[in-house]
């Protein structure tokens, strides 16, 4: 009598054995997604950038923290040079003016008969053809005003402080509140530098600085509020202030919400 071989039903032993392996599997992946949302943002926080500051006399003065919303933020090149273009353009006008038949001095008499005399048939002297008359196709007096938005000449300012900051052409300078006037103050400072020229950001308009660099056709002094992305651009060397930087950083607040999805 043959006896048949049956596989034996899985005990509970075989299936516990395999709840352990499966419960680790299912809570390594969870792991990633137990992570709060606070230490997600807490680990992406924005840091800063750090400058050289110097004295008015060239001597180093210590380093000054740069927020990284203003001076380390996508660079968009494609606003700047949006930016750029309407700026040169309404820096410009078109002068030329030529006049048409219709603003000429002539007189409106038929200048000869219309048959008989083998000419052309003509009907006024201002003709375009004729000496002193009118141009057909001459240039006019036209003024043409491009216009940015408020939203996109900020953005398209940090991008030019961030890309200033990029090629390490930003410094600090400290004292310059404390100016006498004297031109020769800021000449000695790019001597002693080696620089040869400079834009120097200030939080608000100071008369002895002012005076100071008036002469100096390559240093430019110019207060936050009347600061663009094309001074920035053009600037080779770009000095700040503590109280320019803080300002900076007030004036362009609603700006750093805005400028990530502008960006892109």
């Amino acid at each position: 009598m043959s006896v048949k071989k049956t596989k034996a039903a899985p005990g509970p032993a075989t299936s516990v054995s395999r709840r352990p392996s499966s419960l680790a599997l299912r809570a390594s992946r969870r792991e990633p997604s137990s992570v709060s949302p606070l230490a997600t943002s807490s680990s992406k926080k924005v840091g800063s950038l750090s400058i050289p500051v110097f004295s008015l006399t060239g001597a180093s003065a210590g380093e000054l923290a740069l927020p990284k919303e203003v001076f380390g933020a996508e660079i968009n090149k494609d606003l700047l040079a949006q930016a750029l273009r309407v700026y040169l353009n309404n820096q410009k006008s078109h002068f030329a003016n030529t006049k048409t038949r219709g603003e000429v001095e002539g007189s409106t008499r038929k200048i000869f008969k219309q048959k008989g005399t083998g000419k052309a048939r003509h009907g006024g002297i201002r003709a375009p053809i004729f000496v002193g008359g009118g141009i057909a196709l001459g240039p006019k007096y036209r003024k043409i005003v491009l216009d940015l938005p408020k939203k996109m000449k900020k953005l398209a300012l940090v991008s030019a402080l961030s890309q200033k900051a990029k090629d390490k052409e930003i410094s600090g300078l400290s004292g310059i509140e404390k100016m006498t006037g004297k031109t020769k103050e800021i000449a000695l400072l790019l001597k002693k530098l080696n620089k040869k020229s400079a834009l120097i950001i200030v939080d608000k308009r100071l008369d002895n600085a002012s005076r100071a660099t008036k002469n100096l056709k390559q240093v430019n002094l110019l207060s936050v509020s009347d600061l663009n992305a094309y001074q920035v651009i053009k600037a080779h060397n770009i000095f700040l202030t503590k109280e320019a930087v803080e300002s900076l950083i007030k004036s362009k607040k609603e700006v750093l919400d805005e400028s990530v999805g502008l960006s892109k």
